[in-house]
């Protein structure tokens, strides 16, 4: 009677008895992974459009070199491969990307929508075993926990960014485009400070919760961003993509940034 009681292993790729829509996260999760990394690859190899202003998008902030009044070093080095073209965004994005890339929810989120492994709840899976991520190369997303301070970092950039797209040429002002921005930092912010990784380091990293106000305080408000953790995951990955995309268009000429006062 107790073996009849366990449920049946299901073993066959996509087998299931379910009967609801369990295919439609993992494809819905599918399209958007999948068309953010196609749009901020095409993106980040373009090289132009990417300030406007006082604006700079995120997929090129911090720019480091470049030929816009936002680098730092000045023009393109150098000592850039002559068969690579050049783009300010290929020397930063590795950071944020490595960071949503090692997350600990992206990971279930494109684990199931990209490996079926599995693709849903009592689905079968097209792997035959697990060696977990202490093994090669799922080891490798445990370098999470120190992309986590690349990542608090840009935040801090971006933030710089935001604030001076409230000045321009004639002044502080508000665009349209200044509220794209400062959105943006917001939700990115938010999934940054709910990171797992953060949550543990604000804790003590000993898995005990800290006895003094300001830890106590410190750990309340990181376990509530960690609470929507996947509601600012995908809300910052439309905020970047979008904000990219406004710069853009704006720098084109195809848009034009409305003035709020």
């Amino acid at each position: 009677m107790a073996d009849a009681a366990q449920p049946r292993r299901v073993r066959l790729f996509l087998a299931t008895e379910r009967k609801d829509k369990w295919w439609l996260p993992p494809l819905l999760t599918f399209a958007g992974l999948m068309s953010f990394i196609v749009y901020v690859t095409w993106a980040a190899f373009q090289g132009e459009h990417y300030h406007h202003g006082p604006y700079l998008s995120p997929l090129y902030a911090p720019e480091l070199f470049g030929n816009s009044p936002h680098a730092w070093f000045g023009p393109p080095p150098t000592w850039w491969p002559a068969l690579l073209p050049f783009s300010p965004a290929l020397l930063i994005l590795p950071f944020p990307a490595g960071f949503r890339f090692t997350c600990y929810y992206y990971r279930g989120a494109y684990y199931k929508a990209f490996w079926g492994d599995p693709v849903n709840c009592a689905v079968g899976e097209l792997r035959k075993g697990y060696l977990g991520e202490r093994s090669f190369p799922l080891v490798i997303q445990n370098i999470h926990r120190y992309f986590m301070y690349a990542a608090v970092a840009f935040i801090s950039l971006l933030a710089y960014d935001a604030y001076l797209g409230f000045w321009f040429s004639d002044g502080f002002h508000v665009n349209v485009g200044t509220l794209v921005l400062c959105i943006n930092v917001f939700l990115l912010g938010g999934y940054t400070f709910g990171c797992h990784s953060l949550r543990h380091l604000v804790s003590g990293k000993k898995g005990s919760l800290p006895t003094g106000a300001a830890g106590r305080t410190c750990y309340d408000c990181v376990s509530g961003l960690n609470r929507r953790h996947q509601l600012f995951a995908w809300c910052s990955l439309f905020s970047v993509g979008f904000t990219d995309v406004y710069v853009r268009m704006c720098s084109m000429g195809v848009w034009t940034d409305f003035r709020l006062f």
